[in-house]
This record gives C-alpha cells, structure tokens and sequence, in this order.
C-alpha cells in the first residue's frame, strides 16, 4: 500500500515507483510509434494482415522462450519442479479479452484503411481513450474527477489538430469509417483489461497469451486474404522481426507493464503522443513534411496530459505488483 497521497497528485509521476512506470511508458510510447514506419518498410515484401500475424507469431515465441528461461532459473534456485499453476476462470477469460481485443484493433484498422483516408481512421482512433474512461467507469466502477476529464478532451482535441486539414466526411467512406471507430473501442478497451491482469500476473505471462491468441486468429484471415504469409528476403525477415521486437514485445510489453501503477485511463491518453512521435521519426527518416500543426498538436498534447497528471485518478493508490 502506498502512504498518503501527496497535495499535488501529478508530484507522484517523480516518485519511486511511480518512475519507472512513466520511464516505461514513455519508451513503449516511443517504440509503438515506429510501427508504421516497420509496416511501411515490411508491406514491401507482405499485405498487412500477414505482417501483423508476423508480429504476433514471432513475439509468441520470444515470450514462450523467456517464460521458459525464467521458468527454468527458478527451479535451479529453488531445487525443486515448479507446481503446475491453474488459473481461475475469471483470469482467464480476462487473458482470453486480451487477446481479442488487442486482435480486433489491428485487424480492424487494417480494414478501416481499405475503405477510408488516413486522416479519418486516424482521427477515429483518437477517440479511444473516451472509451477507456467510459468503460472503466460503466464496468469496473471507476471515478474521475474534473481535471482529468478536461485534460482528456484538450489531449484529444490536440491530437484532431495533426489529421484536421486532411479529414473528409462523405457518405462513401462512412464504412471505413466506422470500422475504424469500432478498432478505437477496442482499443479504449484493451489497457482496461489489462490493468485487471497486471494484479495478479507478470507482464510476460499477459503478453505471451495475448500474442498467441492473435496468432491463431490472424492465421486463417492472413490465408485467405494474402498471397505470401512469410517474408522472402533477409530485409523482409529483418524488418518482420524488428515489428515483433519494437512495436510488440518492447513497445506493448512496457505498455502493460506502466499499468501495474498508473491508471489505464491516463495511460490511454497518453497513446496520443504516438502518431506525433511517428510524424517526427517520418521526418527524420524519409525526410517527410513537418508542418506547424504537428508542432501544435505536441504542446496541446502535453498540455492536456499535463493537467490529467494533476488529477488524483491518474496515479493508482495501491499497487499490487507482478511484475
């Protein structure tokens, strides 16, 4: 249990443990920002369902592989088998939603793409973090106080700033525009689920079933819809891989492992940061545009993420660490 709560609650983003929950998340934040930029560089060789189900795939065994090293040192510590450890039903159901959800969000974003602009998917997806907050409220019974809901909505209305020039709204694209509304949801959903699992399981043990579960999902869609299911060149591997070790394990797998102490609505907020960070990572790769709004949408960003750090209800009172 953590002691009494400090006057400012935003003070606690700087104390032990709280830090290397924010050091977490900001790397995650950083290395799921460089997933576009691997897609771009592996649909050069693959569609897009198969370089996700490359994600996938390859980060299930990295994590079956370290879950059975760090399996394998405990018994060599202990001297004795490790018992067989059940899960309740509830748990996992929890790892099989996890599965799911992290799975309809990218196969539906995927989809939404074929049917609609860059800008409005994206701007659909600026929306999930209402939907983290509405549904931790409707389903786990979770408050939020005022600050935090205006810092939400000065956030997202900065992250609309990026994609505003560049939004249509025309009846042929409402499809794709509602599948990727839909992908937002999940998405909303997708920390909320997994800050119930980060009580009671490791970080690993979290991102091994979700990662399987997308796996086997994916495969029968990737089958039916691409021409390749596997890169062809040394460069295709390369970049399949660096997807799965970037984006998944080190980007998704610090993710989860911030939501052991902060709370999943301002972790959520924060994934507004991610498509600035691709904006400038795209300028210094390909030499892309960077215009003003770019610039604007960062300081209105921070601002709002600021002031949702100044609320109580972003900082968790209690943490109960799996690690």
């Amino acid at each position: 249990m953590l002691k009494a709560k400090l006057k400012f609650p935003y003070e606690q983003l700087l104390a032990t443990p709280t830090t290397a929950a924010v050091a977490s998340l900001v790397v995650s934040l950083v290395a799921l920002s460089f997933s576009p930029i691997l897609i771009r560089l592996s649909e050069s060789e693959l569609g897009p369902n198969a370089t996700i189900f490359n994600r996938f795939w390859i980060s299930t065994v990295a994590f079956v592989l370290w879950n059975g090293f760090a399996a394998a040192r405990r018994r060599l510590s202990n001297g004795q088998p490790e018992k067989l450890q059940l899960y309740p039903i509830r748990l996992v159901l929890l790892l099989l939603a996890g599965g799911i959800v992290i799975f309809a969000t990218l196969a539906l974003w995927a989809l939404s793409l074929t049917q609609t602009n860059v800008a409005n998917a994206t701007l659909m997806h600026y929306l999930a973090p209402l939907f983290t907050v509405l549904g931790g409220w409707l389903i786990f019974g979770k408050r939020f106080d005022g600050k935090f809901l205006i810092g939400m909505f000065v956030a997202i209305f900065g992250a609309g700033i990026i994609v505003y020039n560049d939004i249509s709204l025309t009846s042929d694209k409402l499809q794709g525009d509602l599948m990727a509304l839909l992908s937002a949801v999940f998405l909303g959903f997708y920390p909320l689920i997994v800050e119930q699992l980060r009580s009671q399981l490791s970080t690993t043990i979290i991102m091994t079933w979700c990662s399987a579960i997308g796996s086997v999902l994916l495969l029968p869609i990737a089958l039916l819809t691409e021409d390749r299911l596997f890169p062809y060149s040394l460069g295709g591997w390369l970049y399949a891989i660096l997807l799965a070790l970037i984006c998944q394990i080190l980007g998704l797998g610090l993710y989860a492992y911030s939501l052991n102490k902060l709370s999943s609505g301002f972790v959520s907020l924060c994934d507004l940061f991610v498509p600035v960070f691709s904006s400038l990572e795209a300028w210094v790769i390909f030499s892309e545009g960077l215009n003003w709004s770019t610039l604007i949408s960062f300081v209105v960003i921070v601002s709002g993420v600021y002031l949702t750090s100044s609320s109580e209800f972003a900082i968790k009172e209690e943490v109960e660490s799996a690690m």
